[in-house]
């Protein structure tokens, strides 16, 4: 059987959509949406899927788990309130920047009133971000000292590269450049999370921080384990103004990375940095690739990093893409190296 004309298939919903065919899969996985099926076995999404999706797609936008969806549309309002005051949070935020671009626009018409007509340059930082590097240093070896620079700093910002390429010694340098960084290393799954367990005990208002994280992700689909509370409790912990992690898929199974990143989304654009290294397909999505995300690429033969758009024929996106796998097939080379035959 063929599907009607006005359904699409699960690349075009998705584009109408503005969601990845990914999420769209997860909404299924989740019982929250039931696309037909043509004879052929391809997914076929009608007007009722696209109205249901589209309801599903605005309150993930709101930072609802996909639990809080489900009850949403069931018209049940358990346990929305979190949500909605992180989502007032947000908001709160937004207008705080808004009143500071006010009150510059009102100086500036005060300075004119007064005989003092703005510069170019005040009219262009009215609406332009500031181009001084924000972030600049040598590059490390592997590198040969090459100059790298960072113009803004993201909400999120993914470090990608083969092995050997050089992406630890970048996170490492920028967490030592990036002023009140701090750097989560993989030393933080040692003994079952020990020291994170410590440091929540010694830190009743960490302990309720990551307590409240863990639920919502655990509504959404997350597996708890040690590996997951040893990195909630980094993500959580208040001081440094940016973090730098460490793999930050490693202990993690599928479900419980992509609704880590649904979680790390929901902080917003004007939550602190996270840089996070990693090599899973799951934890950068180059379709869900969003206007507050970046993607350092370092290249295997140790050019400097550079940074890549999401989007098909930019460069570096194929060399980015070869770097992400699937959760399964990254447990199943954990721990490979490459083949060294002895000196003859």
């Amino acid at each position: 059987m063929t599907a009607p004309t006005n359904f699409l298939t699960a690349s075009a919903a998705a584009k109408r959509l503005g969601v990845s065919v990914k999420a769209l899969r997860i909404y299924e996985e989740r019982g929250l949406i039931a696309p037909a099926r043509t004879a052929a076995g391809w997914r076929a999404y009608g007007p009722e899927d696209l109205s249901r999706a589209a309801e599903i797609a605005a309150l993930r936008g709101l930072g609802f788990s996909l639990a809080q969806v489900a009850r949403v549309l069931d018209r049940d309002p358990q346990g929305l309130e979190q949500a909605l005051a992180d989502h007032q949070s947000a908001l709160e935020g937004q207008l705080r920047q808004i009143s500071g671009a006010v009150e510059r626009v009102r100086s500036l018409r005060q300075d004119l009133a007064g005989g003092h007509p703005p510069s170019v340059d005040d009219l262009w930082r009215l609406t332009a971000p500031a181009k001084e590097p924000v972030v600049a240093f040598d590059l490390p070896w592997p590198w040969g000292g090459e100059r790298f620079e960072l113009r803004d700093l993201r909400a999120l910002t993914y470090i990608v590269g083969p092995l050997f390429s050089g992406k630890t010694k970048l996170a490492r340098r920028l967490a030592k450049t990036i002023p009140n960084a701090a750097f989560l290393g993989l030393d933080r799954l040692e003994n079952g999370g020990a020291a994170a367990h410590a440091q929540m005990a010694a830190d009743p208002a960490l302990a309720s921080r990551v307590e409240r994280a863990l639920a919502w992700l655990t509504e959404d689909g997350a597996t708890p384990s040690d590996a997951l509370l040893a990195l909630l409790a980094g993500l959580e912990a208040e001081g440094p103004d940016a973090l730098v992690i460490d793999m930050i898929e490693q202990g993690l199974d599928t479900s419980s990375q992509q609704a880590l990143m649904a979680y790390l989304r929901r902080r917003g654009a004007q939550a602190r940095p996270l840089f996070a290294m990693t090599r899973s397909c799951e934890i950068l999505d180059l379709p869900s690739v969003g206007p507050h995300e970046a993607i350092i690429l370092c290249p295997a033969n140790h050019s400097p990093p550079l940074l890549v758009d999401p989007h098909p024929g930019a460069p570096g996106y194929e060399a980015v893409a070869t770097c992400l796998a699937p959760p399964a097939v990254r447990a199943r080379t954990a721990g490979v190296i490459a083949y060294r035959p002895p000196a003859a």
